[in-house]
This record gives C-alpha cells, structure tokens and sequence, in this order.
C-alpha cells in the first residue's frame, strides 16, 4: 500500500518535543488543523497495546469525531507505530538535527479522499503541532 509522508521541523530541545507530542495536557492545545478546531479531550496510554484517544471538533459544535488507535512500538525520542481504529498504521520518527528535530510522519491513506487532501490535512496538524512547541520554547 502506498503511503504519505509529512514532516516538519522544529527548533526545540528533543526532549520537549517528545513532551509535547506524548503528553494529554500538550495533545490538547495542538492536534487540530485550523484555528476553528480544537481537541477538547485527550488520553494517552504511551506504551506497546496502550491506546489514545483524542476527541476533535469544530469550535462551533457542529461536528466532533474521535480520533483513537492502538500502540504497536514506542521508542521514547526516536519512534512511535500505531494503529488507527481502522487499521490503518502510522509511524512517527522523531530525529535531531543541528537546529533542533525533525518529526516525520508516514500514514497509510483512507480511501474517501485524495493523498493530497490527506497530506494537506496531516500536514496542518503537524503545522499547528510545531507552533505549539515554539510558542512555549522562547
């Protein structure tokens, strides 16, 4: 299966990069893909077999969906491999560079939407992800 694959670059120590993708109290404040979204709720059981659960909606109430998958590997600074509730696998690589980390993550696409909807749409929330770790970096 054919895959796609976003990253973003950060300049941030690893470790607070890691924080904030791995920990609830971070998830909240990023994972949405513009400013009229948030992500009222999250869980993170950050383990092989724990689960996440992060619930997304529009700030209006008009729409709410549940984003949740299963962990298969976490390698704590380095990697992360899930599942998502349908099956789909994604990992996320996480590496040092000379100006901080590179976050790199490579899904398998659903098939209702184009790769380049899914990529655009990955993309922002990893946009609004590197954004956070910056706002509270300085």
């Amino acid at each position: 299966m054919a895959t796609i694959t976003v990253e973003t670059q950060i300049q941030a120590p690893l470790a607070l990069v890691w924080d904030c993708w791995t920990k609830p109290e971070h998830i909240t404040k990023w994972n949405f893909a513009s400013p009229d979204w948030h992500c009222p709720s999250a869980t993170n059981d950050l383990r092989p077999g724990g689960e996440f659960h992060y619930a997304m909606a529009a700030k209006d109430g008009s729409f709410q969906f549940d984003f949740n998958g299963t962990y298969k590997a976490v390698n704590p600074q380095q990697s992360i491999v899930y599942h998502i509730e349908d099956g789909r696998s994604v990992q996320v690589l996480f590496e040092s560079i000379p100006d901080g980390v590179r976050v790199t993550e490579v899904f398998e696409p659903e098939s209702e939407n184009s790769h380049e909807l899914q990529a655009a749409g990955w993309q922002a929330i990893l946009d609004s992800f590197r954004n956070h770790v910056l706002s509270i970096n300085r």
